[in-house]
């Protein structure tokens, strides 16, 4: 590589890919820790072997799908790496690959939370690989491979469609025929907090996935140059305000500042600036930060209304946010930082926000459908939820034969509700009265 400047571009690819990779961990960490002690294993050992499968699938055909010539609705060339161009999008292929690959596994870790604590292993890992090797690639192409929504002017710099809310509908539609945990609600269908186990793999877990948003944003640049500095404050502040205002409301809404709560905030303020982080103004990202930090709570209560037990808030973090942060790109975008259309509070009209709802749609219809028909099979065949005496002993000991915490208290099943925080259950709110 003679090439000084290709040669920083690609060594910043690559250690944004390394920090979107090290995001795995902090997935594990705040899953695990959201969800109770006696599937710790069972928890971890996904968030482990689904960067194993991704980069299989994605490898084998995914990459193919996205990024091989085709026309407006697939690639149909580079099956296994082979014969592709040495550069691609300015960069040695091979480093291009390795930082989509990382987007690729994160859009499965997303689906491992909404399903937790009830999910069969092995159809967990057949989905995860359906995901990463077709149905994530191919709305990918639409939108970042040449394909028809990114001819249209639709524009998710970093994900909040492509990876956020793909994974979020594909969560979404596994929680929902999987149904909740057992006690999860009760014969009148009022929400049970259900605990998780350790508020300190949560904090450490958020910490990691604030840190690894740098290298999702800002590698999405694929270049360090002068709107790098941009990418990553836009990214941080809206963070922060996520973070600060998801506090605030839910000391207002639910009684306590809670931890999860302030942890969900800041990653919904982080879901809903990737696809913005290089189009909108500085004070658009505090504006939609604060917007995410409040959405994410009471999406959390309407999912816990119409019975999606979601243990982690996958859905309202990924899915909910990640519409409104593409969504916001219409709103908040600037034609000066290479957008199509002004947003419509920057003077320009409806027509990116347009631009913008049609894309939602559009994933949103093809992955939801696509997921739910691959869940269906799987529901069919391997079927897809533990018996119920394996899902109350623990699916450490019934899945995994091996237990995180051997002394664990938790044998007979659920925690006592008295006891639970309220956010810890992520989805069993309740506003407080009086």
């Amino acid at each position: 590589m003679d090439d000084p400047k290709l040669l920083i571009n690609t060594l910043w690819v690559l250690v944004a890919a390394a920090l979107v990779f090290f995001m795995n961990a902090g997935f594990a960490m705040l899953e695990s820790g959201l969800c109770r002690s006696k599937n710790a294993v069972n928890i971890l050992a996904k968030n482990f072997i689904v960067f194993g499968l991704a980069m299989i699938g994605f490898w084998s055909i995914g990459y193919a799908l996205m990024f091989g010539a085709g026309n407006d609705f697939i690639g149909h060339t580079g099956w296994f790496l082979h014969g592709l161009d040495p550069l691609s999008a300015g960069l040695p292929m091979l480093a291009f690959f390795m930082f989509q690959l990382t987007f690729a596994a994160t859009a499965a870790t997303i689906v491992s939370g909404a399903v937790a604590e009830r999910i069969k292993i092995g159809s967990f890992m057949v989905f995860s690989v359906a995901l990463t090797a077709v149905i994530y690639p191919i709305v990918g192409h639409w939108i970042w491979g040449g394909g028809w929504l990114g001819e249209a002017g639709f524009h998710d710099f970093a994900g909040s469609t492509v990876v956020h809310s793909a994974g979020g509908w594909a969560a979404l539609a596994g929680a929902y025929l999987l149904g909740p945990r057992i006690g999860k609600y009760d014969k009148n269908g009022k929400p049970r907090p259900i605990p998780g186990h350790s508020v300190a793999l949560v904090t450490l877990g958020g910490f990691i996935l604030w840190l690894g948003w740098f290298g999702f944003n800002g590698g999405s640049e694929l270049a360090v140059d002068d709107a790098l500095p941009r990418i990553i404050t836009t990214t941080s502040l809206a963070a922060a305000f996520g973070c600060v205002v998801a506090t605030v409301y839910a000391w207002v809404r639910v009684g306590k500042p809670d931890l999860t709560l302030i942890v969900n905030g800041m990653l919904a303020g982080l879901v809903g600036i990737t696809a913005g982080c290089a189009v909108v103004p500085i004070w658009a990202s505090a504006v939609i930060g604060t917007v995410a930090g409040v959405l994410v709570i009471e999406a959390v209560m309407f999912f816990d209304r119409v019975k999606i037990d979601d243990p982690v808030g996958a859905t309202s973090v990924h899915l909910v946010c990640g519409i409104f942060g593409t969504l916001a790109v219409g709103l908040f975008g600037k034609a000066d930082f290479g957008l199509a259309h002004d947003g419509l509070f920057m003077g320009g009209g409806a027509a990116q926000l347009l631009i913008q709802l049609e894309g939602v749609d559009a994933v949103g219809a093809f992955v939801f459908a696509g997921s739910m028909a691959v869940w269906f099979v799987l529901k069919s065949t391997l079927g897809i939820r533990v018996p119920e005496e394996d899902e109350m002993v623990g699916l450490d000991i019934s899945e995994m034969g091996l237990e995180a915490y051997p002394s664990a208290p938790e044998r007979e099943g659920l925690m006592a509700s008295s006891a639970a925080s309220p956010g810890m259950a992520v989805g069993g709110l309740e506003p407080q009265k009086g």
